[in-house]
């Protein structure tokens, strides 16, 4: 079973995900909103591709010249806006290329792997600080009419099919289900507590505190998005009372930047409820827009945002893989009656087993756990990637 483990293709992990949408790195701010919203899509892949007639050489996972660049989602979108020059004028900011919605270290963080490679490789990619793979979905025998029929999808869409290929996401929750399913072989650490693993992240917690204003919130929101991770809201005594999600945050649309821009971390946590925003929250986020003399942001609150046209140049067909699941309930909370569930933190206890906090994280669809104290105090993080680095010190030994 473990020779199996670590001979597995990553593409036998990749049968039956759908393709990704694709967005070319020249389309604009407001043409990923507009496919984000048309498509009800949660991520789109940002592809960078130079059809050179002279160059033809191909890599292991497609063509040189065609090379997936990032991704984006509705939370790299508000998180643009709501700086105060992009909030002044938002028409403005829509109109700046998807390239500045990219992390600069975009290039590391997404990784093109051949669909032949192993499981292990997968994993120590992510181990390395890559956040998101990328494998060709594998050929399937086709008859001649289906071949033509992709080739004509594929030159009707300016080849973003890159050489006729479609690709997917995989990603580490796809790395931990498989793992789940072969758990005995792993057996005893997933039955260990994590405090006994070196799994419990204590120094890279991203937290502020309830009352503090959301804005300077925003490197961390930003950054929680890149790790895959979350925000944490805690009281002054540290204790854990909800967090500021961006896998909820990216349900929302781009009049939430206001939102950011205006509110305390604690009243933005009620602002994104699954229900809706409190009536009283958005009449104060427009009076203090009001107060900032922010009309064009008032207008992206009021009304319905008119937003450039995708062209086909612009965007693929295939449709996305939704990386991030819907909504989850937690179990901390109560704190104020805005707090919703949405906003409610998934905990789990430093004697809390291994498997315990995976099946807890995948059930919830959520790649973290914050890990408390007894009292609430809030005592670290466990991630996927933290799981994964205990799995792959296992497979070793194996």
């Amino acid at each position: 079973m473990a020779v199996s483990i670590l001979a597995r293709e990553v593409s036998d992990l990749c049968l039956g995900k759908p393709a990704l949408r694709c967005l070319s790195v020249s389309a604009t701010v407001a043409d990923a909103l507009s496919a984000l919203k048309r498509l009800g899509e949660s991520y789109l892949s940002v592809w960078s591709c130079c059809h050179n007639a002279s160059s033809r050489t191909k890599s292991a996972a497609g063509s040189d010249d065609c090379r997936c660049v990032g991704k984006v989602c509705m939370v790299d979108i508000i998180c643009f806006l709501c700086t105060p020059e992009n909030l002044g004028s938002p028409a403005a900011a829509l109109q700046s290329s998807v390239s500045v919605l990219i992390p600069k270290t975009s290039a590391g963080n997404v990784r093109h792997l051949d669909p032949h490679s192993s499981l292990v490789e997968a994993i120590d990619l992510i181990l390395e600080g890559a956040q998101n793979l990328v494998i060709p979905i594998p050929r399937q025998s086709r008859s001649t009419n289906s071949r033509k029929k992709l080739l004509n999808k594929a030159a009707s869409f300016n080849s973003t099919l890159h050489n006729t290929r479609e690709y997917c996401w995989l990603t580490q929750e796809d790395l931990i289900r498989y793992l789940l399913n072969s758990i005995a072989v792993f057996s005893p650490t997933p039955i260990n507590p994590i405090n006994t693993l070196n799994v419990i992240d204590a120094e890279n917690i991203l937290a502020v505190q309830y009352d503090d204003p959301a804005l300077p919130a925003l490197p961390l929101i930003s950054q929680s998005l890149v790790n895959q991770t979350s925000v944490a809201i805690v009281d002054v005594d540290g204790k854990l009372i909800g967090e500021i999600s961006p896998f909820t945050l990216n349900s929302c649309d781009e009049s939430f930047a206001a939102a950011i821009a205006t509110l305390s971390a604690g009243d933005l946590m009620a602002y994104i409820d699954c229900g809706g925003p409190p009536e009283d929250l958005v009449q104060l986020v427009k009076d203090r827009l009001e107060e900032r003399n922010l009309g064009a942001a008032l207008e992206l609150m009021d009304e319905e945002s008119t937003i450039t046209s995708l062209s086909s140049s612009s965007m693929c067909s295939s449709s996305s893989d939704e990386e991030f699941g819907s909504g989850k309930s937690g179990r901390l909370g109560g704190y104020s009656a805005r707090l919703v569930r949405r906003s409610e933190a998934i905990v789990c206890y430093p004697w809390s087993s291994l498997v315990a906090v995976m099946i807890q994280a995948l059930a919830h669809r959520v790649s973290y756990v914050w890990v408390v104290e007894e009292d609430g105090s809030l005592a670290g993080i466990v991630t996927y990637a933290g799981m994964l680095k205990v799995f792959r010190e296992r497979l070793n030994s194996l």
